[in-house]
């Protein structure tokens, strides 16, 4: 959890960013990854030192190598220079001469290392502006403690909130509690291969690692397990080389060492060697309305003939997903009602063929200030042979934050997400703990309640006769006040009882006047 000071420190260096004329945010987060990445190069290499000092044998493998890079009229800089344990410790006009002519330049060539992230900085720009700025980050990234975990996803987990708050750059963010229920729902194994095929700044990628490592700690005591976790474990595709960035710094500063996060048009692009390659998708892509049939991808338009975002996504999670493979995806509520060919396709699609799980309708406020669409989550497993049997509705209708463009957190901190423990009158603020909870109930309790409750379950032939339609109101039974049926005689019994009553109330009146 990130101090008030921290947090105060990382507002007052933004606020430098926008008085020195970098106001969009993705610009500002992308600077600071850029320093991050900086550091973590120096103390990987400071690592291998260590261990080729006490082992007393050469370096593995030298990050910085030994002599100069060879730019400039002096003959270049000692790559020693470059490192970010002897930056810091300049001034602020050679640091910024030092990093802007030779440290990026470095950055933009290293790809061969290997990694995801070095391969992503082949497009970095450095863009801050003045060397007082660059001074003031730099101290600011210094005083973090680095070799915590914890401390450097929350450093980043704040400023990519800042996000939201940009207007159309929020499409890059689902809120954290959203992605936080869908992965409880999901409940990542060790085993897993997981994709975010639309990854941003790979949110629930990290959202999953997180949760096995709270739930399956005994993962990182064998090497294969551990290895799987940091290599093959976590696959992210986006089409915008910033976002790449900004979510491969993310996973690495969560501690997976080795994403697979790279450059992929998911709705354009063949899937060759992805196909049936994913046992979890988890996502939220942008639904952008629809692509001309020339710009997407065959394999995609073999699945589903459409021209529609929303629907080729949900073609494509299937072409990901292996036989058994599961997925929560977020998508606009027109996928669940649509009355186009294409819409009930789908629908057919993941009833008859697959096995359909659930469906949680979600406020329509969840994503603003900068989108008021109606969504729903999606839960699927793929299966290539049916299996759908009752489908799970819930009707969520609060979040933790109001609905409207302020989206005010209306309860504490502990109290947010799918596994905050509430009070009794809670409920009525955060429904993501009774979710997480029906959700787990589905094929028990659930079944049994009435279609008037907040989540009840569906049976397929039902579904099937609506013509596959998904609408949680198309299924959901209003509350009605019953009035309250009794035999004629004892209601005119209690008539003449009124009556004497009445009777007698007004000779006593007359008595008294």
């Amino acid at each position: 959890m990130l101090t008030g000071e921290l947090r105060s420190k990382i507002d007052n260096v933004w606020n430098a960013f926008w008085a020195g004329g970098i106001a969009n945010p993705i610009e500002v987060i992308e600077q600071i990854t850029y320093l991050l990445f900086m550091r973590g190069l120096d103390e990987a290499h400071t690592l291998e030192e260590n261990k080729a000092n006490r082992l007393r044998k050469p370096m593995e493998r030298r990050i910085f190598p030994e002599g100069k890079d060879k730019i400039g009229k002096n003959g270049g800089l000692a790559y020693e220079e470059m490192r970010w344990s002897r930056l810091k410790n300049r001034d602020p006009a050679t640091m910024f001469e030092i990093v802007s002519e030779h440290v990026f330049p470095f950055l933009r060539n290293m790809a061969e290392a290997g990694t995801a992230h070095a391969d992503h900085m082949k497009g970095a720009r450095f863009t801050i502006p003045t060397p007082a700025l660059l001074a003031k980050v730099v101290d600011l990234l210094a005083d973090i403690p680095m070799e915590d975990r914890d401390t450097k996803g929350d450093l980043y987990e704040y400023m990519l909130a800042k996000i939201a708050t940009a207007g159309q750059n929020g499409q890059f963010r689902t809120p954290r509690h959203i992605i936080a229920l869908m992965v409880e729902m999901t409940a990542p194994m060790p085993k897993d291969v997981i994709c975010d095929p639309a990854c941003g700044t790979c949110g629930f990628l990290v959202a999953a690692g997180e949760y096995l490592r709270e739930n399956h700690p005994k993962l990182f005591q064998e090497k294969e397990t551990r290895d799987h976790f940091h290599e093959e474990m976590f696959h992210g595709f986006d089409f915008d080389g910033t976002m790449l960035r900004i979510g491969s710094m993310n996973m690495t500063l969560h501690g997976v060492d080795d994403p697979d996060i790279r450059y992929k048009d998911s709705l354009s692009q063949e899937h060759t060697g992805d196909e049936d390659r994913y046992s979890l998708v988890l996502a939220n892509p942008p639904f952008a309305g629809a692509l001309d049939y020339e710009a997407i991808a065959k394999d995609l338009q073999a699945i589903v003939k459409t021209k529609k975002t929303e629907l080729l996504f949900m073609a494509l999670f299937l072409k990901l997903l292996k036989p058994g493979g599961r997925a929560a995806v977020i998508v606009p509520d027109g996928v669940l009602f649509g009355s186009s060919t294409a819409h009930k396709a789908i629908r057919r699609m993941l009833v008859e063929d697959h096995k359909l799980d659930g469906i949680v309708k979600l406020p329509s406020g969840v994503f603003k200030p900068y989108a008021g669409v109606s969504t729903a989550i999606l839960l699927f497993t793929k299966t290539n042979s049916g299996g759908t049997d009752h489908i799970w509705f819930y009707d969520c209708q609060a979040d933790g934050f109001s609905l409207d463009d302020k989206r005010m957190a209306l309860l504490p901190g502990e109290k947010i997400g799918p596994r905050a423990r509430l009070n009794e009158g809670d409920h009525a603020k955060n429904n993501l703990p009774d979710i997480a909870a029906r959700w787990e109930e589905r094929n028990g309790p659930e079944r049994k309640r009435l279609r008037n409750a907040q989540s009840f379950c569906v049976p397929k032939s039902e579904v099937v006769a609506a013509g596959y339609e998904l609408s949680i109101n198309r299924y959901k039974e209003q509350v009605h006040e019953i009035a309250e049926h009794r035999p004629p005689n004892e209601i005119m019994a209690e008539l003449k009882t009124l009556e004497k009553e009445i009777a007698d109330g007004l000779l006593e009146l007359e008595r008294m006047l």
